[in-house]
């Protein structure tokens, strides 16, 4: 990796490895990405956007990809099948918003965006796969960096992310994320951190491991002795938004930190509530709480005897007496606990 490369993508510095929240459609949206950066999420990428609906102004498109400069550095990711039109998409998002770094979407596995000819299943046609990309990357000002995210294949039997990582390379994207899951696998199973290890010790730009980063001696094993130069964490951050605090903190020190406890859930509950009422949605919505009740009730799983701050969630008709109501179970929670 030259420097100058480097200095274009600073957070892979030298003995540097950043934790990345990934881009997934309907969760990581502007307020959740706020959390995530509370909690130590170093490096951000939206939720994705069809180049067709930046380009034919689809109402409300524009909210899906908005974000403050406090989840700098943060990258946009769009989708699409045509070069010319996604190369025209990304002029737009340069200049309306000169995120970080644009970033092209290869690999989303949903029926929807695959039979569309765009996410994953261009992974069964590269050449269209590196032919958007290089016109994307005409398409930006020089001193705008590309990145893509890709899947290691469409099946078990096409693992084509060492082919498509370098025409990815020849065609100016600057650093690659690979979900080690083939498209046919979806979600399930195990991610292949041996073929994202073959892409990364073959390539010069960066390569951030992405799919089942959440066992520690994987996180410890992909920063300390791949070739990997980051970790993209998914999944495992939905409800989870400590996670990026619990990875570096072991990173650093090799202790893994315990789960947050009962106070901190509840301010981060609040703090995300207050974020979601602010956000454009929010706004249209009013006082109401119904529509962000299930996004508030994540941050409350696996924490023990938290029944009773769910029934306080559906109780709350507006945000003041969801804030009494909650703070008013946490005191009685912890008096039982010291009690105990």
């Amino acid at each position: 990796m030259s420097p100058s490369a480097d200095s274009r993508l600073p957070w892979f510095g030298e003995d540097l490895f950043p934790l990345y929240l990934a881009p997934m459609a309907g969760f990581t949206d502007l307020p959740y990405r706020h959390l995530c950066k509370r909690f130590g999420a170093e490096v951000m990428v939206s939720e994705f956007v069809m180049c067709e609906g930046l380009l034919r102004e689809v109402p409300g498109v524009w909210e899906t990809i908005e974000f403050t400069d406090y989840q700098r550095p943060l990258g946009v990711q769009i989708f699409g099948a045509e070069p010319r039109r996604m190369g025209e998409a990304a002029r737009l998002i340069e200049d309306r918003l000169r995120p970080d770094f644009l970033d092209l979407n290869f690999g989303c596995p949903s029926e929807k965006v695959t039979r569309a000819e765009a996410g994953c299943s261009l992974l069964k046609n590269l050449p269209r796969l590196a032919a958007i990309a290089a016109a994307v990357r005409e398409a930006l000002p020089p001193e705008r960096p590309l990145t893509a995210k890709i899947r290691i294949g469409w099946d078990a039997e096409s693992l084509v992310a060492g082919e498509a990582a370098r025409l990815l390379e020849e065609a100016g994207v600057e650093a690659l994320a690979i979900h080690g899951r083939t498209r046919v696998q979806g979600y399930k199973g195990d991610a292949d951190m041996g073929v994202i290890e073959e892409v990364a010790a073959e390539r010069t730009i960066p390569v951030v491991a992405n799919g089942s980063v959440e066992d520690w001696e994987r996180i410890r094993w992909l920063a300390e002795e791949s070739s990997c130069r980051g970790a993209m964490i998914g999944r495992a951050a939905l409800g989870n938004p400590w996670i990026f605090r619990r990875i570096r903190h072991f990173l650093d020190t090799g202790e893994v930190l315990p789960p947050p406890g009962l106070s901190e859930r509840v301010d981060a509950l609040l703090f995300y509530a207050r974020e979601l009422r602010e956000s454009p949605l929010g706004r249209q919505r009013g006082e109401s709480l119904g529509w962000m009740r299930p996004k508030l009730k994540s941050l409350l799983k696996d924490l023990p005897h938290s029944r009773r701050a769910r029934a306080a969630l559906d109780r709350a008709e507006t945000f003041r007496e969801l804030d009494d109501l909650l703070r008013t179970w946490a005191e009685g929670a912890a008096a039982t606990a010291d009690a105990a």
